[in-house]
């Protein structure tokens, strides 16, 4: 993220946050992106491919969840899920910019919306590249990849928001944990709703 311009277009994304991170976040502190560029050259995409994979995945295979037979869904609710997961993920990085853009006035932080949102896209990164896991779908396999891409995830998130924002390391790490927080309780919202739906019904027929 070039700090002499006002977007983002400084090679590929994917492979600057994994080979260079800390260059990605300082070059972010300069810049001022778009965030209608932002979102729809990157986010999007970004929110995209693992629903991508879980079909793909899905279809093929089928979920292994550890009993004798794997969990095949018909195409109609695959196809469902995929479109709900996208729908979850990208409401999850929209949101999550605009609760960090909100969060910077406590903190001190820069207030650019496509700075918050370039963030929240640079921490996407991990989960982008552990969802190909998706496509064998075996529920403790893709445990196992998640587990480290959450932590490397953290990781960026601790280390890259105060750099990014031009804050103190002790305020960044005050602002980061909230954002853990903010995700933590949309995560089990997001649980209550589905098991709400699911008993009333509303999803995928998993004994039929």
């Amino acid at each position: 993220m070039n700090g002499t311009r006002t977007n983002t277009d400084t090679g590929p994304l994917l492979l600057r946050v994994l080979f260079r991170p800390k260059e990605t976040f300082e070059d972010l502190s300069r810049a001022e992106p778009s965030p209608y560029r932002i979102f729809f050259k990157y986010l999007v995409w970004f929110a995209l491919l693992p629903p991508m994979f879980a079909y793909i995945g899905g279809s093929r295979y089928g979920w292994d969840l550890g009993a004798a037979n794997p969990l095949i869904l018909a195409e109609i609710q695959l196809r469902i899920v995929s479109m709900l997961y996208f729908f979850v993920l990208l409401t999850a990085f929209v949101s999550t910019a605009f609760a960090s853009q909100w969060m910077s006035e406590t903190y001190g932080a820069r207030k650019s919306l496509g700075v918050h949102m370039a963030m929240v896209t640079i921490l996407a990164v991990p989960m982008t590249v552990g969802s190909v896991v998706h496509l064998y779908p075996h529920v403790f396999i893709n445990l196992l990849v998640f587990i480290p891409v959450l932590i490397w995830a953290m990781y960026l998130l601790y280390v890259g928001l105060p750099v990014a924002l031009n804050i103190e390391p002790e305020k960044g790490m005050l602002m980061a944990s909230s954002l853990v927080g903010w995700l933590l309780v949309g995560f089990v919202t997001l649980l209550g709703v589905t098991v709400a739906l699911w008993t009333e019904g509303l999803g995928p027929s998993i004994g039929a």
